[in-house]
């Protein structure tokens, strides 16, 4: 499968997901608001989603992809199941013992990840409460990963994409279903976020029975497989849990500051996430087995033209998506959010830090595109040693706006940002030094013609937004329409610019979109 189909399969069932997760996120903050209820539930779902990416997501993933890819590239597809299923043998004996101890400790570990909530007895005990019921999750989500990883690598990207929309449909059910029947409506989202997890590992456990890649139980053992996994795996793990332990903190620098921060993040930082689903992950998800079998056969000029062809899809479309979501962003969170117990005031707060957050998401894209070029060369201490870095300044940037300035939950999503930038700029350098990645001339150009349409379509949302700001600022049937209007117009001016200054061209779209031969399994029984 070509890079562009990948990435077009991955971010077009990602962009269903994340349209389904505003809805999920309109039902959340309509039902638990922006209060002591929502921040008690938030803090408690972070903890799973922390090790989720810390394990499964991060340093599991990193190191298991190129190794399964090349088991499957000189063994063929029995050898890699079997190096697979002894990779899920090896995970569950860490992850079960591991989400005991925590949830028998959740107190003491929530201490430490929002401190300024003891203050706040009744909410930090509804905390700990919700961690306890929403940590099974990491389990099951962490051997969904697992699946993922094994159904990628074989190019079967669909179900993998497709898995995040379970989680939203089911906390949707929850919440509206048993809320009425629990205390508060926190306890309903934290069941239903373990009966997510249940349901997508179940869906990821028959996909891959269909493909003929079934992940049985065996025996754990320690091979030399699972030994080069192990070693692989550490240093991301470190590296990992230091860029988690960044957005960890941004959990604790807010529960300092009032009431509703947390909530106004966590609703910030879902918006600024709809095009880093679509697009990043997606092209992090699709290039990293891609790049593995490719250099793996010693196809190194190919896997130097996907590189930069990643990269120009994430500025493609990250760049127009950061400056509209910043000029547009208190109308956004005004008619996504603000019903119910989310009011105006809740909406100020949580636009102002999306403007914030939005400023690194073309960084965020650039280091989805940019980390493959290590983990597909099975160098994951570098990307350790750059993420260590960044985080020591993420905390300096985050003291600095919180106490030498009045930024609040501002300053917070800004550091964020300018320290993705900071891990982007760094990554790119040490490619570009090891010769590893070289930007092509096709890159360098149509980068600068993609700055020129942005530029242009924020002209004319900027100018749209000023002559509806009267509709806009009403979260009714107008507001919405005249929201949807002006992203129309945004569209069709930087579509429009983009075929004028040669930005993209029919013939290469159907080109990328064509499937490429010669990069499925070396398995000569593989069906296509």
């Amino acid at each position: 499968m070509s890079l562009g189909r990948a990435v077009a399969t991955v971010g077009g069932f990602t962009l269903v997901s994340r349209i389904v997760g505003f809805v999920r996120d309109v039902v959340l903050s309509a039902v638990l608001g922006s209060g002591a209820v929502a921040d008690a539930f938030f803090v408690a779902f972070k903890l799973p989603n922390f090790f989720r990416r810390l394990f499964a997501e991060g340093a599991f993933s990193a190191a298991f992809v190129p190794l399964f890819s090349r088991e499957l590239q000189d063994g063929g597809r029995a050898e890699a199941l079997a190096f697979a299923r002894q990779a899920q043998a090896a995970l569950l004996l860490v992850l079960v013992p591991f989400s005991i101890v925590l949830i028998v400790a959740m107190p003491w570990v929530l201490t430490l990840l929002a401190p300024g909530m003891r203050d706040d007895a009744p909410t930090f005990a509804m905390a700990v409460e919700f961690g306890r019921i929403a940590f099974p999750y990491l389990l099951f989500i962490s051997l969904a990963s697992l699946y993922g990883g094994v159904l990628n690598s074989i190019d079967r990207f669909a179900h993998v994409a497709a898995t995040p929309i379970l989680l939203n449909l089911t906390l949707i059910g929850a919440v509206l279903g048993l809320t009425p029947l629990l205390p508060n409506s926190g306890y309903a989202a934290s069941i239903g976020v373990a009966i997510a997890g249940l349901l997508q590992w179940l869906w990821l456990l028959v996909a891959c029975a269909r493909d003929d890649v079934a992940m049985s139980l065996v025996r754990p053992r320690w091979t030399a497989r699972v030994a080069r996994l192990v070693k692989l795996a550490t240093p991301v793990a470190i590296g990992g849990g230091a860029q988690q332990i960044g957005t960890m903190l941004d959990v604790v620098w807010a529960s300092l500051l009032p009431v509703g921060t947390i909530s106004a993040l966590y609703y910030a930082d879902r918006v600024a996430q709809l095009p880093l689903g679509v697009v990043g992950i997606a092209i992090g998800t699709a290039l990293l087995p891609l790049l593995a079998r490719q250099l793996r056969a010693g196809q190194t000029e190919s896997a130097m033209a996907n590189q930069n062809r990643a990269i120009e899809f994430g500025l493609l479309f990250s760049l127009p998506a950061a400056v509209a979501l910043w000029l547009l962003s208190d109308p956004i969170i005004r008619v996504l959010f603000e019903r119910g117990r989310f009011g105006p005031d809740d909406t100020l707060r949580t636009a102002s830090a999306l403007a914030a957050f939005v400023v690194g998401l073309p960084a965020f894209v650039l280091v989805k595109a940019l980390t493959p070029g290590f983990f597909a060369r099975e160098d994951t201490r570098t990307p350790l040693y750059i993420a260590m870095f960044v985080i020591i300044v993420n905390v300096a940037l985050n003291v600095f706006f919180l106490y030498g300035t009045t930024l609040a939950q501002v300053g917070i999503a800004l550091a964020t940002s300018l320290s993705g930038w900071l891990n982007a700029a760094m990554l790119a350098v040490v490619l570009r030094r090891r010769d590893h990645w070289i930007a092509d001339h096709r890159l360098m150009s149509r980068s600068w013609r993609m700055l020129a349409a942005t530029i242009g379509m924020g002209a004319a949302i900027w100018g749209a937004r000023m002559a509806l700001e009267p509709v806009l600022a009403h979260a009714n049937v107008r507001g919405v329409a005249a929201l949807l209007g002006v992203c129309v117009l945004g569209t069709v001016v930087y579509a429009a610019l983009g075929a004028l200054l040669g930005v993209v061209r029919l013939a290469e779209l159907r080109s990328v979109m064509r499937r490429q031969p010669g990069l499925r399994s070396a398995d000569p029984d593989e069906q296509p």
